[in-house]
């Protein structure tokens, strides 16, 4: 018994240790997790993934649209079974398919309000002490100038009507009234009289409006077609103003400029120079004070340029690289200037030289006119524009970035390898001058050369050339002893050949603002022109796409290799109450799909380089 009692004990300690084991046995297996293999689990994984995602777009899409939980209108029965006649279920399947549309218009507007703001330059155009200090002013620059008393007394509605008669567009507060002659506009004899030696009898729409503007000393941001005169808006009354200052109290030694006008290129710095430098000869003839103008651009001597402003100059025409030079190395004051224009103004911002009018601003020592000319000005740019004036005026004449109406454009295919020979035909259309734009300076010295190769008179211009040889090319050509210029878009914005009758473009321009500049070459002061463009496969498709909406705005023909291009949903070119793309003005793209922003952003996130980080190379280490 006594050892019977051991056993019972020891068989009751292994059962309780045999249901012990039993128990963890069952807890592992409850705890075991099956291996799947590396492959299978990414499998599942993505499925979670796309299953989150497609649950995410669907209620924004819900939120986007507006949509209410579906109710009893969406859940009308469709097909035989139902109550409802088919005429019923087409309407209610039609105006389903409207709300769509318009929501997805929606979409696109808010989206596009998002870009913009993002591109939106957040400083004003304004001197860095004027943001410092906050210095704003309320007021525009009084003037002497009034408007004849007849016209002063006319009503707002004769005004209007002036205005429509022209297609003369404005905006802003206190507009002045429009003037028809230029002897109502009281400008002195002798420049009365150099205007009929020039051909020039009455003013152009952008001048009926434009002048008066400046003359009463408002702020303007002026929009035309090329060739409509916009140069004699603003060199007219700076020669008055300079006038009126020179007569109260002459000018001495090392005083001045008090008007300035910056250009973005030299040879249209030196075209104005020779407008400025005209009438101020007339005056002097016509026994007015000696009114000196000095010419500020890259290339040539400073010491000469040294030699008038020394005399002391009531303007200056200048190119912003060299006006900043002088300014930095305190050789040109602007403490009495009082009047600034910005020729081909957005030109000048899209070509980077932002920084440098921001720094030309913060030489000025007080208020001063500030006008704004170009042919092609987007809404981006104008009310950026717009930060830099005192209740400005804004006229346009004509949509801006459109191409002048007197100029027939011409479209055509032309394979690369069969330019040159082509190019050779199409002189023949008309007799010369003729100018031939290419966007490469390596196609410009081989179109010159084969041209001379041919026996053509031709010469060339492009930014690697000095400037005396590029100022030797332009009078030749000006002058008729040279037919034919060859050209990078450096003689595209702003030049004045009067005589032109053709325009060559050898190719596309990556921009259709450039095209616009390029074919504005011909085709002004009222003369008519043509205008012949290559195209090829190698153009981008959405510059062809704004120029086909270009050529039907303008009521040209259109070539079919352009009939054919189609950019999705056209109807969305309109939507918004502004047609094309807000940021360059191109028609046949809206600003989600426009190159010209992409290029930009492409090349700030490329200019994100090495030098951002602290070390350069393994020496830093």
């Amino acid at each position: 018994m006594e050892d019977s009692e051991p056993e019972r004990k020891r068989a009751r300690i292994d059962e309780a240790t045999a249901a012990g084991s039993r128990s963890e046995a069952e807890d592992d297996d409850e705890d075991y997790v099956p291996y799947v293999p590396l492959r299978q689990r990414r499998q599942l994984l993505l499925q979670k993934l796309l299953q989150r995602r497609r649950k995410g777009a669907a209620e924004e899409e819900q939120q986007d649209s507006g949509s209410e939980p579906r109710g009893d209108e969406d859940d009308i029965p469709l097909g035989p079974q139902s109550n409802v006649s088919l005429l019923d279920q087409h309407q209610h399947l039609k105006e389903k398919a409207e709300a769509r549309k318009e929501s997805a218009k929606e979409k696109q507007l808010k989206e596009e309000e998002k870009i913009l703001e993002s591109v939106a330059e957040g400083r004003a155009l304004m001197s860095v002490k004027e943001m410092a200090k906050g210095i704003t002013y309320d007021d525009p620059i009084k003037t002497s100038w009034t408007p004849p008393r007849y016209v002063l007394s006319m009503s707002e509605e004769r005004h209007e009507r002036v205005r429509r008669k022209y297609h003369i567009l404005v905006e802003g507060d206190g507009i002045p009234p429009p003037i028809k002659s230029f002897k109502e506009m009281k400008f002195p004899a002798a420049i009365l009289r150099g205007l009929k030696k020039k051909g020039i009898h009455h003013p152009t729409p952008i001048q009926i409006q434009g002048i008066p503007t400046i003359l009463s000393g408002r702020d303007m941001i002026g929009i035309a077609f090329t060739g409509s005169g916009k140069t004699l808006v603003f060199t007219l009354p700076v020669i008055m103003f300079c006038l009126e200052q020179e007569k109260r109290l002459p000018f001495s030694k090392r005083e001045g400029p008090y008007g300035l006008i910056i250009c973005p290129s030299r040879e249209l710095a030196r075209q104005t120079h020779g407008i400025l430098e005209y009438y101020c000869r007339l005056l002097q003839e016509d026994s007015s004070p000696l009114l000196r103008c000095a010419l500020c651009i890259g290339g040539m001597s400073v010491k000469e340029q040294m030699e008038t402003i020394r005399h002391g100059v009531h303007m200056m025409v200048a190119t912003p690289g060299r006006l900043m030079d002088l300014l930095q190395k305190k050789m040109v004051s602007l403490d009495i200037c009082r009047y600034l224009a910005l020729d081909e103004a957005d030109r000048m911002i899209d070509m980077g030289f932002e920084g440098d009018i921001r720094t030309i601003f913060s030489y000025f020592k007080g208020q001063r006119q500030t006008l704004l000319f170009s042919a092609t000005m987007p809404k981006k740019i104008q009310n950026f524009a717009k930060s830099a004036l005192v209740k400005p005026v804004t006229i346009n004449v004509g949509r801006a970035g459109a191409a002048s109406l007197d100029v027939i454009q011409e479209v055509e295919y032309v394979k690369e390898e069969a330019k040159m020979v082509y190019l050779l035909e199409c002189l023949q259309k008309t007799p010369p001058p003729v100018l031939i734009f290419a966007e490469k300076k390596a196609d410009v010295d081989a179109i010159h050369e084969y041209l001379l190769l041919k026996g053509v008179e031709a010469v060339a211009i492009h930014g690697g050339k000095d400037q005396e040889e590029r100022t030797k090319a332009i009078e030749a050509f000006r002058e008729g002893k040279k037919d034919v210029l060859v050209a990078t878009d450096v003689a595209s914005k702003g030049l004045d050949f009067p005589a032109i009758q053709h325009v060559i473009n050898y190719d596309m321009p990556e921009e259709i603002e450039n095209y616009v500049h390029r074919i504005g070459r011909t085709g002004r002061s009222g003369n008519t022109g043509i205008a012949t463009t290559f195209i090829n496969k190698a153009c981008d498709e959405s510059v062809l796409m704004d120029l086909k909406a270009l050529l039907l705005e303008a009521k040209q023909k259109v070539p079919p290799v352009l009939q054919v291009l189609h950019c999705g949903d056209e109807s969305m070119l309109d939507i918004g109450g502004e047609r094309g793309c807000a940021f360059c003005g191109g028609l046949g793209h809206r600003i989600t799909d426009c190159p010209k922003l992409e290029a930009m952003q492409t090349k700030q996130v490329s200019n994100i380089g090495r030098k951002d980080y602290l070390a350069h190379s393994s020496m830093d280490f």
